[in-house]
């Protein structure tokens, strides 16, 4: 019975910062359920408390992220499967102002930018295409059938994000069809206090952006708060760093998103809700041009609407959590800005209806999870689809939707954990059946086993299955070049994986120093993707094919570092410096046949490295510098008609910032030293220096 010495190194006016200050995960047994609800760590994790009905003990998270790697959710130290979490530290100190950029610090995402300010970015994973990756926001997927360009067109500010959680490989058990390569689950929760803040930015090209965030918890005052409220609003603008032809502005932005959060929490039920809308119009430039068609002025604009309510209730060892949701995308595109007598507007609105009921259940053998999902697809179009029996009024035109597809999507799963003292065993399901194209019910297995050899290293091991159905662009976009395959088979997708992590505890509630890495192969069947055969010549067409299959290998490696607790330990009561270093390979196996050209699936990220650093520089100031490094596999068509090999490039993004009891004040330099020589997306230009300067006050 050693008794350990406790020594206090940071004090804050937190109820739980007792216990955080231990770094461990706290079991209490004596306390009672009110007790707990005082002292409860609310800033730290969603899942804050959970009962298990299965031992005589409550286990309270403190230090431990409750993540959702699997059905049933699972704290980060105990999950199966690695799970990258960017905390609300790493997006409060990241030069950025969209998740789009935010994500590009994420080692196995691929972010290839085509609009600044996060306008139009395709987000992919491990060397697979935007379509095939599931975004989510508080576990509900947000994305719609028809692309996945537009699917990050989210309605919360970076400062309402609680944490953003990356899982990497085939997730079809945890997140149903479309997460062929992998998911990105955006946390929000509101404040459980009474308060806000207002912000505002300027700074290069007429970029100025304001924002406005409320919280309403009107129990604030006695720590006790079953009801939470948040309210939030922005406007951005910019007039773009580049023109068109003609000396138009061609990738100027503008945009406004408003959000509303609340949530009710009781000892045994728990009800959140959500609602948000987000309206924006770029320019964009010559983002879809082909050599045929060399457009600079084309230009976009959709709105997003969604709303979601979700809830558990536990009764006993059985947890309930049911959940609906809505929303619409709208989009309007324009092949030439303003002058549809040159062509004529495409306009796309889909709509998205879905129920789910989760539910999973504590026992002797272990954490048990079942579940279904129904989801509704259905898309009215000027350009997608086929013909409607009765069209319908395009609003604020003289024009109809005259083109229509509809699609039911049903998914059932069966996950059962086993949680030991070292070892954590997760092995399931999903059952997927769409009633495009007269699809069968399929069934896609997966298991993970994780292995615990000390207290701080763990070993990771693997295979998950998975699918993805085309999207509606993909059957039937035929436009300017572009024929769409409406008969496209869905992808599939087999991948196996074998990691480690190893975390050496610190003083505080961040390691010392935390390292893992990873090596995983993925062999996709039917991989959907726009390929052009140039031997064509100027007849050639960008054409939506599947592909007979794809045999991706990689690697992974993570390294981060409490630079304070290493090699400064006396200095550990001030702010921490760290540091983190993050590299991935990738090599694909497949022949796509001389003279093709790929737009995504033959074009992937080889080599990424990236270097992020946090530096305490004296007293409230800070420093961030990154670095981003990419090389990229891949080829692209000019407009002279000549083929260009991807070239590596490199980024230096940097952050100065002060940071006061109630304001913040901060400036942003992405692209630091000015590169405007690399290419993310062929033909695509892309901006040099962007410096921001931005305020933020706030109160409670």
């Amino acid at each position: 019975m050693k008794r350990d010495v406790l020594v206090f190194r940071q004090f804050q006016r937190k109820g739980y910062s007792l216990f955080a200050c231990l770094g461990r995960e706290v079991v209490i047994s004596v306390l009672s359920v009110a007790t707990l609800s005082v002292t409860k760590a609310a800033g730290i994790s969603d899942e804050t408390w959970r009962v298990d009905s299965a031992g005589a003990a409550t286990t309270v998270w403190l230090a431990d992220v409750g993540v959702v790697g699997s059905r049933a959710p699972l704290a980060q130290s105990q999950a199966a499967r690695m799970v990258t979490v960017l905390s609300r530290e790493d997006i409060a100190q990241a030069p950025v102002h969209s998740v789009n950029d935010l994500l590009k610090y994420a080692v196995g995402a691929d972010v290839r930018q085509r609009g600044a300010l996060g306008a139009q970015t395709d987000v992919s994973i491990r060397g697979g295409t935007q379509e095939q990756i599931t975004i989510m926001l508080n576990g509900i997927n947000i994305g719609d059938a028809q692309t996945g360009h537009n699917v990050l067109d989210l309605p919360v500010q970076l400062s309402e994000i609680v944490r953003i959680e990356v899982l990497e490989g085939p997730a079809g058990r945890a997140y149903g069809t479309s997460s062929l390569v992998g998911a990105i689950n955006i946390v929000t929760r509101p404040d459980n206090s009474m308060g806000g803040d207002v912000t505002a930015e300027t700074g290069s090209y007429g970029y100025a952006k304001g924002s406005l965030r409320l919280s309403y918890a009107p129990s604030a005052e006695t720590g006790h708060t079953p009801w939470s409220h948040q309210l939030s609003g922005s406007y951005q603008r910019s007039d773009g760093f580049s023109r068109d032809a003609q000396g138009a502005l061609n990738t100027d932005y503008s945009g406004a998103k408003a959000f509303y959060q609340g949530r009710y929490v009781r000892d045994n039920a728990k009800v959140a809700w959500h609602a948000g809308i987000s309206d924006k119009g770029w320019g964009s430039s010559t983002f879809y041009a082909t050599p045929r068609w060399t457009a600079d002025d084309q230009y976009e604009h959709t709105t997003k609407i969604f709303t979601a309510v979700q809830a558990e209730a536990t009764a006993g060892a059985i947890h309930l959590c049911p959940s609906v949701y809505w929303q619409q995308h709208y989009d309007r595109y324009e092949g030439h800005r303003g002058r549809p007598d040159l062509m004529k507007y495409n306009y796309n609105r889909c709509d998205v209806t879905g129920i789910i009921l989760n539910s999973y259940a504590d026992w002797w053998a272990g954490r048990t999870a079942i579940g279904a999902e129904l989801r509704n697809e259905d898309l009215v179009s000027a350009n997608l689809g086929e013909p409607l029996f009765r069209p319908r009024h395009i609003k604020g035109t003289d024009r109809d939707y005259t083109l229509g597809i509809n699609r039911t999507n049903m998914t059932a799963h069966l996950e059962h954990n086993v949680l030991l003292d070292r070892l954590t065993l997760s092995a399931g399901f999903v059952a997927a059946k769409s009633s495009w194209s007269a699809m069968t019910m399929k069934v896609y297995p997966g298991a993970d086993v994780s292995y615990r050899l000390s207290r701080g290293v763990t070993l990771f091991a693997s295979y998950n299955t998975s699918l993805r159905l085309p999207s509606f662009t993909e059957m039937y976009y035929k436009l300017q070049g572009y024929a769409a395959d409406p008969h496209l088979n869905p992808e599939e997708m087999q991948a196996v994986e074998l990691g480690t992590q190893i975390v050496w505890a610190g003083q505080g509630v961040q390691p010392k120093l935390r390292a893992k890495a990873s090596i995983y192969h993925h062999h996709g069947t039917n991989m959907i993707d726009w390929i052009m055969d140039t031997a064509e010549g100027p007849q050639a067409q960008w054409k939506s094919v599947n592909h007979t299959k794809v045999n991706s290998y990689g690697a992974e490696a993570d390294l981060s570092l409490d630079l304070t607790q290493l090699f400064w330990p006396a200095l550990s009561a001030r702010p921490h410096s760290t540091l983190n270093l993050s590299y991935s390979y990738i090599s694909q196996d497949k022949d796509a046949g001389e003279g093709i050209v790929s737009q995504y699936a033959l074009e992937y990220l080889r080599h990424k490295l990236v270097a992020r650093s946090h530096w305490h520089i004296w007293q409230r100031l800070s420093l961030d510098l990154n670095l981003r490094w990419h090389d990229r596999v891949g080829a692209y068509t000019a407009f002279d008609g000549a083929a260009h090999d991807y070239r590596p490039f490199a980024i230096v993004d940097a952050k100065v910032a002060w940071t006061a009891t109630r304001w913040h004040l901060y400036a942003d330099v992405n692209n630091l030293l000015n590169n405007t020589s690399y290419t993310d997306y062929g033909n695509v230009p892309q901006p040099g220096t962007w410096f921001v300067v931005g305020w933020q006050w706030h109160w409670k």
